[in-house]
């Protein structure tokens, strides 16, 4: 593939950008995807500070290419991680969940390159107007925590693209060579994958999980609790649970207390299939088989390729 404006912005083999996912995107991963020619992404969201320092150390020691951290701006120790990311020396940040012009000038100020994930076109151009060097717009097949408006990928990326000037990296339902084309065919100069990359060998994430990921099928995840922060979520008895309180008419107040603390932690990283809460993306139904992160990669390349030939003709 030439090189395009992703790939140049991030100083990358191929446009393709790792998900900073919570409990999934430690070092191993991060350090795999950067090394295959991608950009992995350390996953803030799921790190205490301390944590977070260990596994920046940790990807510079595993690879010599550049890598970045995803930060949840919804975080309670947000300015000790931004203070870490700095004094490590990182060089990209993707914020997400919060007001762009929160941490942008910050991060900009240290010349640090700043993305910044979306869902809607409004917020697309509120990032830019921020200042940012490139925006994630997310459609609402993604997995974890998602827009309100639940815009798909196929509608989003066309309608951000026609709004933005800067660089545009597309998410959502992506995991194959040939969503990569479609997605660039609609406007974007990369893409962002999180299920696919779940399922590594890599990932953090429990094996129970990750095997959870490779055999849910069509219809197995579900957009829910809209009204704390949206979610999609693989069924189980959790999720059920969820599904049963909306028909005894819960409050807000009573979900936040179904959901209660360190739900996600207790899905992923624990592996309880039963009560932990399952983020993962519509696009799990696509994805049959764990594999390393740098045969991942391999295969996107080759399926794009072999997609992009395939319609040179139409």
């Amino acid at each position: 593939m030439d090189q395009n404006r992703i790939t140049q912005l991030f100083g990358i083999k191929y446009p393709i950008v790792q998900g900073g996912m919570i409990w999934a995107s430690g070092w191993r991963l991060a350090s795999a995807v950067s090394n295959a020619g991608g950009l992995g992404l350390l996953g803030a969201g799921s790190m205490y500070p301390d944590v977070l320092k260990e596994h920046i150390d940790k990807c510079q020691k595993a690879t010599d290419k550049p890598f970045g951290v995803n930060v949840p701006m919804l975080y309670p120790n947000i300015d000790e991680l931004m203070e870490i990311i700095v004094s490590s020396g990182v060089k990209i940040v993707f914020t997400s969940a919060g007001n762009p012009k929160t941490w942008t000038a910050f991060l900009k100020k240290h010349v640090i390159t700043v993305v910044h994930v979306v869902s809607s076109v409004k917020f697309a151009l509120k990032a830019q107007d921020a200042g940012v060097d490139a925006i994630v717009a997310e459609g609402f097949e993604a997995g974890g925590h998602n827009g309100r408006d639940e815009t798909t990928t196929m509608v989003l990326i066309p309608s951000v693209r026609e709004k933005i000037s800067i660089p545009l990296i597309a998410a959502g339902g992506i995991a194959t060579g040939q969503a990569i084309l479609a997605t660039m065919v609609l406007g974007a100069d990369g893409v962002q994958l999180g299920s696919r990359f779940a399922a590594s060998t890599e990932g953090s994430s429990h094996d129970l999980f990750k095997e959870q990921i490779i055999a849910a099928k069509e219809g197995d995840t579900h957009l829910t609790l809209k009204e704390l922060a949206p979610v999609r979520l693989l069924k189980n008895k959790f999720y059920e649970d969820v599904q049963k309180a909306y028909e005894q008419g819960a409050s807000p107040e009573d979900l936040k207390n179904l959901l209660g603390r360190a739900r996600a932690k207790r899905g992923m990283f624990e592996g309880d299939l039963v009560e932990g809460e399952l983020e993962i993306g519509q696009v799990s139904g696509l994805i049959h088989e764990i594999k390393p992160a740098a045969e991942i990669v391999k295969d996107l390349m080759t399926e794009f390729g072999k997609a992009k030939e395939a319609v040179k003709n139409f």
